[in-house]
């Protein structure tokens, strides 16, 4: 059958040029949207994910500042620049590249950052209000997911939706946003049983797994929706998705790329987070 590819690269383009239009006029009032990036250490991938995160935000003119501190940063001066971050009516949204140095207790890093500039979602608080139906911030890799299937017309209301994989970055509220849009959802993770079985029966699948090509076409049924969340390197050094395209795609209505797929929206709801804070705490300094 013939599928219709979820182009999120193009998705993203089109976000962003929305997004350049309402920062320019914030621009004009005087208010210009402000993302710190905090980056430990010298993680390869991590540095790419930063400087593309600066390229973004240079493109819909919000101001990025870049916090690069060595290896061996004390938990105690993280905690401090977060407090002075946090603090700095310059920044309205703070992002802490994570994974952090194993020395470094990441949830009492992402508890530290002010709740209203918690652009990533990841705040106790972010998560709560999410759990309820009432989410400030959504977070980034799943909202980008929703904002694809929205545009391309898939409606998750009444739909069998099967989530693989329960991480609290991508699993959890992957499955909490589609449960708010009317979707009956299934989590499924390392121990679930008949792992291809559950898959099968999935009108949406969402794959969140980390492991190369792992979903072929004998756990998709005719017509499924699939996305693609992994980012991994194949055998052969290629980048590569969790769902081995080529065969998926041949009994799917609609897929992700990878890359090129969810990647970009990861990106894109990032930028609208930061200029949803920047809203707020406009709003907050004018009443």
């Amino acid at each position: 059958m013939s599928y219709k590819l979820l182009d999120g690269k193009d998705l993203a383009a089109r976000m962003k040029k929305a997004m350049a239009s309402e920062v320019e006029t914030l621009t004009a009032e005087g208010i210009v949207p402000g993302l710190a990036v905090v980056i430990v250490g010298n993680d390869p991938a991590s540095r790419i994910y930063v400087n593309s995160k600066k390229k973004d935000c240079a493109e819909v003119g919000i101001k990025s500042f870049e916090y690069a501190l060595p290896e061996e940063t004390s938990e105690e001066e993280l905690l401090g620049l977060i407090d002075a971050l946090n603090q700095d009516s310059a920044i309205d949204g703070i992002l802490v590249q994570l994974p952090l140095p194993e020395h470094l207790d990441e949830a009492k890093v992402i508890r530290r950052i002010n709740s209203e500039k918690d652009v990533d979602a990841f705040h106790p608080f972010n998560v709560g209000e999410l759990m309820i139906g009432r989410p400030v911030f959504a977070p980034c890799t799943p909202a980008g997911v929703m904002e694809l299937l929205n545009d391309a017309g898939i409606n998750v209301a009444g739909k069998n939706c099967v989530v693989i994989g329960r991480s609290n970055i991508v699993g959890k509220p992957m499955a909490m946003l589609m449960l708010h849009d009317n979707a009956t959802v299934t989590i499924c993770h390392s121990k679930t049983r008949d792992l291809k079985a559950v898959c099968k029966e999935a009108d949406i699948l969402i794959a969140a797994i980390g492991k190369a090509d792992y979903i072929t076409a004998d756990y998709v049924k005719e017509g499924a929706v699939v996305v693609d969340v992994g980012m991994n390197r194949n055998a052969e050094g290629k980048v590569t998705g969790d769902v081995d395209f080529p065969a998926v795609s041949k009994k799917a209505s609609a897929i992700t790329p990878v890359p090129g797929g969810v990647g970009p929206m990861t990106r894109a709801m990032l930028l609208k987070n930061t200029i949803k804070a920047c809203n707020m705490h406009k709003k907050q300094s004018l009443s």
